[in-house]
């Protein structure tokens, strides 16, 4: 994950505040469930040593008018005593979220771990007539859909199931059909191209029938096409079709998520056998405050002891945070921009 986001929230100083709310099921009192849980959280807060200023910032943000999504999406919150630095979405599973810290610096290792399991999604459901292009942030656990979904098709407005009376053979027929299908594959493809190009997301994910699929692949330019990812769920005007396609995603982004961590294992293997990285507290502390790190790797489902602090070393001196799910000593380790020796002289 590339942290430089986050460099402008240690830019402000501190002491900040941090603040997770669990994302939990709709409910008709979500109004008083999250002024419960934030009145909890404030309490600490306060018993902490927060100032009443920075806590009337976060009031701001959680005790609004419409509740439903702070209740039910989740806040990562990071304030200091100037206002909010932070305020994202947090996907923890149920019985995991809610926390507050106060401190020197945020504590953003479970965050930077929801992020880093995150993969930003083009969903593309193609049919003859077109698709429907969905942009998606997916992590294993939930999806959060970012944007309502876009039909696609292309200029012609005839319909390809209408029957066409005169004299037209079958194969004049089969053409024609062919033609228009073509012709929407290509539009569906150059926006699919456009929303790559200026978005950059992760993964194209595309399903849909068999033909839609097909035809617009082949118009994909290289840079979609090295993204793509296929999956034969299809069909966006039945329930249990877009269920299926929803599992399928997720199941997809898990095995990605896997495969992104394995990669990390792998990177801080070889630099091992070339000397240029070092595992546990010490060490990974003395190289990041000499900002040679290039990569600090954490643990995936534990926090390291120290770990904000470490974080916060990595960010500032624009190092890039990955998870490893391999064991690390002290569960924390880190991929050097140069050799250890010179890493680490005193």
């Amino acid at each position: 994950m590339n942290s430089s986001q986050l460099r402008k929230v240690y830019e402000q100083g501190g002491p900040y505040a941090t603040v997770y709310l669990e994302g939990r099921a709709p409910s008709a009192d979500a109004d008083t469930q999250i002024r419960l849980r934030w009145s909890e959280l404030r309490e600490r807060l306060t018993s902490a040593g927060a100032g009443e200023p920075l806590l009337e910032s976060i009031d701001a943000i959680t005790l609004v008018d419409e509740p439903t999504e702070v209740h039910t999406d989740g806040r990562t919150i990071v304030a200091n005593p100037q206002g909010i630095l932070l305020d994202e979405h947090w996907d923890a599973a149920l019985g995991e979220g809610d926390a507050a810290h106060y401190g020197d610096v945020p504590e953003l290792g479970a965050y930077l771990r929801q992020e880093c399991r995150q993969f930003d999604v083009v969903l593309v459901i193609a049919g003859q007539d077109g698709a429907t292009v969905r942009e998606l942030s997916v992590t294993p656990d939930r999806e959060r859909r970012e944007t309502d979904g876009v039909h696609v098709t292309g200029d012609n407005d005839e319909d390809i199931n209408k029957p066409r009376r005169g004299a037209y053979s079958h194969n004049q027929i089969r053409r024609r059909v062919d033609e228009i299908i073509k012709a929407n594959a290509r539009s569906v493809s150059d926006f699919v191209d456009r929303l790559v190009t200026e978005n950059a997301p992760d993964v194209v994910v595309l399903a849909g029938e068999v033909q839609g699929r097909t035809a617009v692949k082949s118009e994909l330019s290289v840079r979609s096409e090295e993204l793509l990812h296929e999956i034969s769920e299809g069909g966006d005007d039945d329930d249990g079709a877009e269920e299926a396609i929803d599992v399928a995603v997720r199941t997809l982004v898990t095995k990605l998520a896997e495969e992104r961590e394995a990669e990390n294992s792998e990177r801080l293997s070889e630099s091992k056998a070339h000397d240029r990285a070092v595992e546990g507290r010490a060490e990974v502390e003395k190289a990041v405050a000499r900002g040679a790190v290039a990569t600090l790797l954490i643990d995936d489902a534990d926090a390291a002891e120290g770990e904000a602090g470490i974080i916060a070393d990595a960010i500032q001196s624009s190092a890039e945070i990955g998870l490893s799910h391999d064991p690390m000593a002290d569960g924390i380790a880190a991929i050097l921009r140069y050799d250890v020796a010179s890493a680490l002289a005193d």
